[in-house]
């Protein structure tokens, strides 16, 4: 039944006229529109411009969407998409999903469609990609001056084609902040714990032991795994659900964490969760880093000589404890509080320093998209 629908859809993102196909999103996942949708809103609201938005899920909430201006398909995650990429004829394609051209997402080979890279987090790019993971994209809208240090480096010592290198900043704490301006309530008792995926997360690690922690000293807790570990621990997340869920002071989520909930808590704990930098950024609350092994997607990520961001950041917006000593974990977040305004200032600093246009990066990307349509059309 899908199969025949991603076809149907194919065909009619095809028969579009090449006006209405000249700006195409592809969202991966529904994730993809955190960092899509400020972008989305200048273009298509403020500008006026029609965009296509092809997806890989299906009950994607943009086929809900009664915005006129944009178009949206779903092509699945199978021989459709592949076809669709193949064969795209569009001017611009934008998306947060790195390898293009690396595995079996393959550029055009019917059109000279300019890429662009929206990152999905604000990490170094040696540190959480892979090797090579944006180097066949045309255009990348950068967080902040670390990522155009980065990508600077790796072109030179890998000899690598020269990107077009725009300073954007980050959609998705955009987005955030927006809606912070709505909220004010802060429940101090909530504790947020949202941990990575790979082998050494804290969840496998010393999971169970910091629940069982934290409610015992009268905390209430979130836990949003990462999909990953949803998939890859089963028996542990039964495990936790097993142990926690009549617990009432005990919340267990699985999708996006609602913002409310965000809002109304005292501090998050994480391990390497790109999360934990927009919640620091939003909130101008602490981060409690549990210790445990980075996963490396990048062997070579010491080519690169800057060190990654959110390794260097991590003391100042937060506190890094070893997973022997989760222990002391509640008196951290007591004295969280006497230096409340000391550590909102330090974070205010740092996210101006490291993330670019905070507020305004749509307006920044919108009006670089206008300016590469209208180069291409002088071009042609």
């Amino acid at each position: 039944m899908n199969f025949g629908r991603e076809w149907k859809d194919l065909k009619k993102f095809e028969k579009l006229s090449d006006f209405d196909r000249s700006i195409v999103f592809y969202a991966e996942n529904k994730a993809s529109m955190n960092h899509f949708k400020t972008l989305i809103d200048e273009l298509t609201q403020k500008m006026n411009l029609k965009i296509c938005y092809v997806t890989s899920v299906s009950d994607d909430p943009i086929f809900k969407s009664e915005n006129k201006n944009i178009f949206s398909f779903y092509v699945g995650s199978g021989i459709i998409r592949t076809k669709f990429f193949l064969t795209l004829n569009a001017k611009i394609l934008l998306m947060d999903m790195p390898d293009l051209n690396n595995f079996h997402i393959k550029k055009s080979k019917t059109c000279s469609v300019h890429y662009i890279y929206i990152f999905h987090s604000m990490f170094s790019i040696h540190s959480y990609l892979r090797k090579n993971a944006i180097d066949h994209y045309d255009t990348i809208f950068c967080v902040g001056p670390h990522h155009i240090n980065e990508i600077l480096e790796s072109e030179k010592i890998y000899n690598l084609k020269q990107k077009n290198l725009v300073k954007y900043g980050f959609g998705r704490l955009d987005s955030l902040l927006q809606q912070k301006q709505n909220y004010s309530k802060i429940d101090n008792e909530l504790i947020i714990i949202s941990p990575s995926y790979g082998e050494n997360n804290l969840l496998e690690i010393s999971g169970i032991e910091l629940i069982e922690i934290l409610l015992k000293s009268n905390f209430k807790v979130l836990l949003r795994p990462h999909m990953k570990i949803l998939k890859d621990s089963e028996k542990l997340i039964q495990k936790i659900k097993n142990l926690f869920e009549d617990n009432p002071n005990f919340f267990f989520e699985t999708g996006i964490i609602p913002f409310e909930k965000l809002n109304n808590s005292s501090c998050m704990i994480s391990d390497w969760s790109g999360i934990s930098l927009e919640y620091a950024f939003v909130f101008k609350r602490p981060v409690i880093f549990i210790d445990v092994p980075k996963k490396i997607l990048n062997p070579d990520y010491d080519d690169i000589s800057f060190k990654p961001i959110e390794t260097s950041i991590r003391t100042k917006i937060g506190h890094v404890v070893d997973p022997k000593n989760i222990s002391q974990i509640p008196s951290i977040i007591e004295n969280f509080s006497a230096d409340k305004q000391e550590l909102t200032d330090t974070i205010n600093t740092i996210s101006s320093e490291i993330v670019y246009n905070i507020g305004n990066s749509a307006e920044i990307g919108a009006k670089h998209i206008q300016n590469i349509l209208n180069n291409i059309k002088s071009n042609t």
